[in-house]
């Protein structure tokens, strides 16, 4: 009875097939953005190229326009995080906790950091447009609407965000990279070895 038991238990332990098959594919998944982590321009010229198909295959069917906007707009707020500092100049000047950005040339070196990193916007950006094509699939998704109305309304927001992004650099004295640190040199090897090498012993007249 108690063996019964005992490997009752241990059954109920293991996992079962589908949990180890979906561990195991993401598992696979998660080693394969790993790897890809390095390789930023490859990453983003596979995006592009994905985003160009997507494109022309809406053209081509001829429909699927509010999920384009949708998509559009959601990338809109992808970048906007991405250009955003993590921590809030607004906030930070209301109170003095945290750290914040610099705003002269004097001050410390801080690097600027993203609300929304590189490799999670270029992430999310790569699974939105996936997402999209596949809707593009289903006739559910395919709703009838006017879409230069919507190329119209996507240029305006564009245009109001991005304009309210810069005021907001412009207010608070910061671009959305990392500037400004100074960069020593090392010596080369040529240089080491002249300073190693001694000088040649001269004979008194």
């Amino acid at each position: 009875m108690d063996g019964t038991a005992q490997n009752s238990d241990t059954g109920r332990d293991q996992p079962g097939f589908l949990s180890r098959t979906f561990t195991g594919i993401g598992q696979r998944y998660q080693g394969l953005l790993d790897k890809s982590v390095p390789h930023g321009i490859g990453r983003w010229i596979s995006t592009l190229l994905l985003g160009l198909i997507y494109l022309a295959r809406v053209l081509l069917l001829q429909g699927w326009y509010i999920v384009t906007y949708a998509l559009g707009i959601y990338h809109l707020n992808l970048f906007i995080a991405f250009l955003s500092p993590k921590i809030d100049p607004a906030f930070t000047d209301e109170s003095d906790d945290g750290p914040s950005l610099p705003t002269r040339q004097s001050e410390e070196f801080r690097p600027f950091i993203r609300r929304l990193p590189e490799f999670k916007f270029w992430h999310s950006a790569t699974k939105a447009i996936l997402i999209a094509m596949f809707c593009t699939c289903f006739e559910a998704f395919n709703v009838p609407v006017f879409w230069p109305i919507l190329v119209m309304y996507f240029i305006i927001l564009f245009g109001l965000t991005m304009k309210r992004q810069i005021k907001h650099m412009i207010k608070y004295k910061y671009i959305p990279w990392s500037h400004g640190k100074t960069k020593y040199k090392g010596k080369d090897d040529t240089d080491i070895y002249r300073e190693s090498k001694p000088l040649p012993a001269t004979t008194d007249m």
